[in-house]
């Protein structure tokens, strides 16, 4: 019957057909706009490219340089009042329902597309038919989904038209920067949503990609997966993708104590890296021995210690400040390695520094971390002095 449309299917075939879909726009989302326009993380054969750029009008009515643009303005003016979309100043729930309308606000913003939209699409196509019809690929594809479903194709419609401003716009701006769990102390409020990236195409790493917004794929640890990353490695093998970039590697170098430039420069980039050894290394082992002999009045505050002692600074409430100082006026130790993390933080922080300053930097902070008494902190030094750019083998 013509209500059933051309391919009269059943209930749960066109639930399979309408993830299908939806996950295709999130995988144009993720790799084409994301990844490759606003990061240039990596290249697209221009077939991909311009399929990726065809499908998103037919499924979103996006435009590639006002996504760009609005995002490359959400890093650089990442938790401050410029940020388009973040929920620290708008609030979480402005942002989970007002996604897609405060994209569009800033779309409309031709400050932000002429400062952040460069590099984009300008040929015939986008300046005669994606700019110009706007609403055309998405009345398209309402034709498209009623031929074919019939009358439920609506509902199809609906739900592509939907997903977008739902997964992307509420879930990874809002609760992408409000909920989840951090690998890395970034210096904003990102967090990892989940750790299998499936759902968003990979975007539910949020945290992981602040840290490392230009790399490629966005898992870092072993039990994490990204599924645009592997949608990239496929690409890649049919020759119609390179990687430029991914995160940088830690390499370790066992038994290697000399702490040299390449040590230097590798600690640099592996920074974020490191910081997250410290606080497993340096500040949990701490704050468990500390534990035991602090007495009840305090005791609640240093269940919090490991997470506030790592936490970001700029990102500590007024209240957490308030429980860290009563956490270091207590514990002596505990105010020596905050003290070294911090410490830590400010060399890598001298952008102007070069690397002979970077180097002298680190060799007075592993010469005071062994002076300090504390093995943790010891051991730690020791650690750093292993690290190199690449894997070698010990001299």
């Amino acid at each position: 019957m013509w209500y059933n449309g051309l391919l009269d299917l059943n209930a749960w075939q066109i639930l399979a057909v309408t993830l299908v879909l939806t996950h295709i726009t999130i995988v144009s989302v993720t790799v084409y706009l994301h990844r490759y326009s606003a990061h240039r993380s990596l290249e697209l054969h221009p077939a991909l490219k311009h399929f990726f750029r065809f499908w998103l009008w037919l499924t979103t009515a996006m435009n590639t340089r006002e996504w760009t643009a609005i995002h490359r303005k959400h890093h650089a003016k990442c938790e401050t009042p410029e940020d388009p979309h973040s929920p620290v100043h708008k609030g979480l729930v402005t942002v989970l329902r007002r996604g897609a309308e405060l994209y569009k606000e800033e779309a409309e913003n031709e400050e932000t597309l002429r400062i952040y939209g460069k590099n984009c699409p300008d040929d015939w196509l986008e300046r005669n038919v994606y700019s110009r019809y706007r609403n055309g690929g998405v009345i398209i594809m309402l034709a498209v989904d009623l031929a074919l479903f019939g009358v439920i194709g609506l509902t199809v419609w609906a739900v592509q038209m939907m997903w977008i401003p739902v997964t992307a716009a509420g879930i990874i701006n809002g609760l992408g920067h409000a909920v989840g769990y951090r690998n890395f102390e970034c210096k904003d409020a990102a967090t990892n949503v989940s750790p299998w990236g499936i759902i968003i195409g990979g975007e539910e790493l949020h945290n992981n990609h602040h840290t490392y917004p230009n790399s490629a794929k966005l898992s870092v640890k072993k039990w994490e997966f990204d599924i645009g990353w592997m949608y990239i490695r496929l690409f890649s093998m049919l020759g119609l993708a390179k990687v430029r970039r991914t995160a940088p590697i830690a390499h370790r170098v066992d038994g290697k104590q000399t702490l040299d430039v390449d040590t230097a420069m590798a600690v640099v980039n592996n920074r974020f890296q490191i910081m997250a050894q410290y606080r497993n290394m340096v500040i949990k082992p701490l704050v468990r021995q500390e534990l035991q002999r602090v007495d009840d009045s305090v005791r609640h505050v240093f269940r919090r210690a490991k997470r506030l002692l790592s936490r970001e600074p700029s990102l500590l409430e007024p209240s957490q400040k308030e429980d860290v100082q009563t956490v270091l006026t207590h514990s002596q130790s505990l105010r020596v390695i905050y003290e070294k993390r911090l410490a830590l933080q400010q060399i890598w922080g001298r952008t102007s520094a070069n690397s002979q300053d970077m180097l002298q930097a680190l060799r007075d902070w592993c010469a005071q971390a062994e002076a300090s008494g504390i093995k943790a902190l010891q051991d730690f030094a020791a650690v750093l002095r292993s690290y190199s750019l690449q894997p070698q083998a010990a001299s």
